[in-house]
């Protein structure tokens, strides 16, 4: 196992962990993890309430940079790879992306935590884990792996930074609308980054996309 893989197990066992500690602590309903959460909660409704115009702008924000603007976005990807006879690449993106909508929902019917009944906004499903945590921690994660090698040097720290603004502020956003308690959108992220962890191990990507995953042979060549 190379170095970078131990990093990647370690990492994402760690998240696994961070996972598991908050669905335990909500299926045992630890005193410490509700008190947090309502701490958070319940001022952010209060303001809410008072200011319905925030509530509007950060629900347009969580649905234009929600999951499913990830999941369009990369179903143009998985396109242009396969035109390009990128097979690998796309199989990647499929299994991630687009496959990560399935795993939250297998994991919001597991714990099948109600929503806080202070939400602003209506939010259909379970509430543990957040979906769009999830959702967005994946669809960042893959698409900055898929896009690295033909970025700028210059540019690849401002799309990280970048990435990781927007994978906050969803989870941000969530909590500020009251559709999720903190735990649900930090066992989100959680779940979501050892998913794409297990995705990149399993199926690494063949990038760049605009490379095929392999030359085609001379005509009359041997196969």
């Amino acid at each position: 196992m190379t170095p970078r893989g131990a990093v990647l197990i370690g990492s994402a066992l760690a998240a696994v962990g961070v996972y598991l500690l908050m669905w335990i602590g909500y299926a045992l309903r630890w005193e410490w993890l509700a008190d947090a959460d309502s701490r958070a909660l319940d001022p952010l409704h209060q303001h809410g309430q008072e200011h319905p115009g925030w509530v509007f702008a950060w629900q347009v924000f969580c649905t234009v940079l929600g999951p499913t603007a990830f999941r369009l976005a990369t179903v143009v990807l998985i396109v242009v790879a396969l035109l390009r006879r990128n097979v690998r690449t796309a199989l990647f993106l499929v299994i991630s992306v687009e496959l990560a909508g399935l795993i939250t929902e297998i994991a919001k019917q597991a714990a099948q935590r109600p929503r806080p009944a202070t939400a602003l906004v209506d939010a259909p499903s379970w509430s543990f884990p957040s979906g769009h945590a999830l959702g967005v921690m994946v669809g960042v994660l893959a698409l900055l792996t898929v896009a690295w090698p033909v970025l700028w040097p210059s540019l690849r720290g401002w799309l990280a930074a970048l990435g990781a603004v927007v994978v906050v502020a969803i989870g941000v956003g969530r909590v500020v609308l009251n559709v999720h308690h903190p735990s649900d959108v930090l066992a989100g992220w959680a779940l979501g980054y050892a998913y794409f962890v297990a995705c990149l191990l399993m199926l690494p990507p063949a990038v760049p996309i605009t490379e095929a995953d392999e030359t085609p042979a001379a005509p009359g060549s041997a196969r």
